[in-house]
């Protein structure tokens, strides 16, 4: 869904126009013009790590005022903190990287960032133009290596195409369905004099996003949704991303229709709300999960019909009729073919459906879902999210995750690692409001959740923000903790510590017969404490503290609340909680891979009885 300046709040982004001319003109190198056309683009936060190709342009970000750079430890980190950045913000996230291996290592965060529809420009060095394909030191083919995960990318040889291509670059990332441009600049480029002005002619054929949808799909909707005795609103990402969730709230209260959000659109509709049955897909609600496979008419609202929601795909919402709509046509009719396609904005679309709506209300089309709600009801009430306390006296993950959201000042963004305490944030922390909830959901990138959280920061400096990550997770990118602790980027990180890869091990209990390969990250216990859990190699807290951090460590639930409420009055520096977790928790609901959608399982051996006897 476009995120344009209008869309993203308190946080316009200035574009530039597609004609005319500045009057003034400045006599500057390539490095200086690409500096001074991040200034003009509205870029205030740039991530990244020098290095000999892209050096001529760290001489120039050193005397600006206008762009911050924060000096990662690892360029993954500075991809993965412009992704938290931009998901916080609303706004275009910028990393910055050298040639060769500096741009490789940007790979992982631009993949995750096109899974997920991130504004991101990554702008990386190259060699020198009469170099390149020459197996030049440090050089990479990085335009060839990102071209199928970047939504367009640029190699920039010229020192005056660099003010348009940026603008281009921006412009690209920002509108239609959002996602990472990549611009690869030669050094000699960076070297090279050129006059700057502002603002460039831009110059995209054939790039032309569609945002109004057609009139006709939006009345075919309409009456679907009034004719419907069993509709589910199925809301995506899109609708994050479009700035439509008060369009969408309007939309749900006119109809009375159920909602669901995905992973990816948790805090799109607020979990409070008595029409929202949850997310679906392989670790779902039951209601959320159930009502999608029961629902005659699904109205899928900038989401894409991802393997996650839909289980096995030919079982999928086997009576339903389909509403889709998305900015991009390419994923209508990609999964599930769609009776109504619908192209457009999202925020666009639902304010149309909302007036589409109300005229078929006004000539006494208003559908009746009272026999639904009340199966959705009992559903809900005999299957809620739920977890039970370790009969030895440990901690459990879950609670920790509760609490954590319970204790979390007023407008706390949490970003999570990938595995289950993914899904157990996503269950059991409250998002009542958008921009709320950062995750990795379509690349499943393990090590997001530090430099995310770092980006999130950076971009809502007045907001707290908690990492929920896993010891797993944790040990892929927790260098980053250096870089909050030098940057007065105060995080705050909880560790979910259960001496393995959890999810993974999960998987190993019921599908490998308990065979734990690879999946234990602790030595357990030792002479020293023959009690110990988790993983103490390394040692967290002493880790953390190296960093400097504040760090803690949870064992018991007699201490959970003191060791939250600590880590919420610290806000000069970072703080780890390094909670020590039962490590037989699992993540219900759970449909398994490649099985419907029907067959999930509410806990372990529960399978809900629906009671089915609807007249399809």
């Amino acid at each position: 869904m476009p995120m344009t300046e209008q869309a993203t709040g308190a946080h316009p982004q200035p574009r530039p126009r597609s004609g005319g001319h500045s009057a003034t003109v400045e006599h500057v190198t390539g490095a200086q013009s690409l500096i001074r056309s991040l200034e003009e683009v509205g870029a205030d936060t740039v991530f990244g790590i020098p290095g000999g190709a892209i050096l001529p342009a760290y001489d120039p970000l050193m005397d600006s005022t206008r762009v911050r750079h924060v000096l990662v430890r690892h360029e993954q980190g500075a991809g993965h903190a412009a992704t938290g950045y931009a998901q916080a913000t609303g706004r275009v996230g910028v990393c910055m990287a050298t040639s060769g291996p500096g741009a490789t290592n940007l790979v992982t965060p631009i993949a995750d960032a096109h899974m997920d529809s991130v504004p991101l420009v990554a702008i990386t060095g190259q060699v020198a133009s009469k170099a390149i394909g020459t197996d030049a030191f440090q050089e990479a083919d990085i335009v060839g290596i990102t071209m199928p995960i970047t939504k367009h990318n640029f190699l920039v040889t010229k020192a005056e195409d660099i003010p348009r291509i940026i603008a281009q670059a921006f412009h690209i990332a920002s509108t239609g369905r959002p996602g990472p441009v990549l611009v690869d600049i030669a050094k000699d480029a960076l070297q090279a004099k050129t006059t700057f002005s502002w603002p460039p002619v831009m110059d995209l054929p054939g790039y032309r996003p569609v945002t109004k949808p057609h009139a006709k799909q939006i009345r075919e909707a309409a009456k679907l949704i009034t004719a419907a005795r069993r509709p589910v609103l199925y809301v995506g990402g899109g609708v994050l991303k479009a700035g439509a969730t008060a369009e969408l709230k309007v939309l749900a209260e006119l109809t009375g229709a159920p909602v669901t959000t995905t992973l990816m659109a948790l805090g799109a509709f607020p979990d409070s709300h008595p029409q929202h049955l949850g997310m679906p897909g392989m670790h779902g609600s039951v209601a959320a999960v159930t009502g999608l496979q029961k629902a005659d008419l699904i109205v899928a609202l900038g989401a894409r019909f991802d393997d996650r929601v839909t289980g096995k795909l030919d079982s999928f919402a086997p009576y339903a009729k389909i509403v889709h709509a998305d900015i991009d046509p390419a994923e209508i009719g990609k999964n599930r073919t769609a009776d109504v396609p619908i192209v457009g904005d999202a925020r666009e679309v639902i304010a149309d459906l909302v007036q589409a709506v109300q005229k078929e209300h006004s000539e006494g089309h208003r559908g009746d879902y009272a026999a639904w709600w009340k199966d959705l009801s009992r559903w809900r009430e005999t299957y809620p999210l739920g977890y039970d306390q370790p009969s030895d006296g440990s901690l459990s993950p879950q609670q920790v995750i509760e609490r954590i959201g319970q204790l979390a000042p007023e407008g706390t963004i949490f970003a999570a690692g990938v595995g289950q305490h993914q899904m157990w944030a996503a269950h059991f922390v409250q998002y009542e409001k958008p921009a709320t909830w950062l995750n990795s959901g379509g690349a499943g990138t393990m090590g997001y959740a530090v430099p995310a959280a770092m980006g999130a920061k950076a971009g809502m400096p007045d907001h707290a923000v908690w990492a929920i990550d896993g010891d797993g997770c944790f040990q892929m990118t927790n260098q980053e903790l250096t870089t909050c602790a030098l940057n007065n980027i105060p995080i705050k990180v909880a560790i979910i510590n259960n001496g393995a890869l959890g999810m993974v091990r999960q998987w190993q209990t019921l599908f490998y017969n308990q065979r734990y390969s690879n999946t234990v990250l602790h030595s357990g216990p030792n002479d020293v404490n023959p009690d110990a859990r988790g993983t103490r190699v390394p040692d967290f807290v002493k880790l953390s503290e190296a960093m400097g951090c504040h760090a803690i460590r949870c064992e018991s639930p007699d201490d959970l609340d003191k060791a939250i409420e600590e880590a919420n009055s610290i806000n000069d520096r970072p703080v780890v909680v390094d909670f020590i977790v039962h490590e037989d928790a699992m993540v219900w609901p759970m449909v398994a891979a490649g099985t419907s959608n029907d067959e999930i399982m509410a806990a372990r051996d529960v399978r809900p009885d629906f009671g089915d006897n609807e007249d399809d």
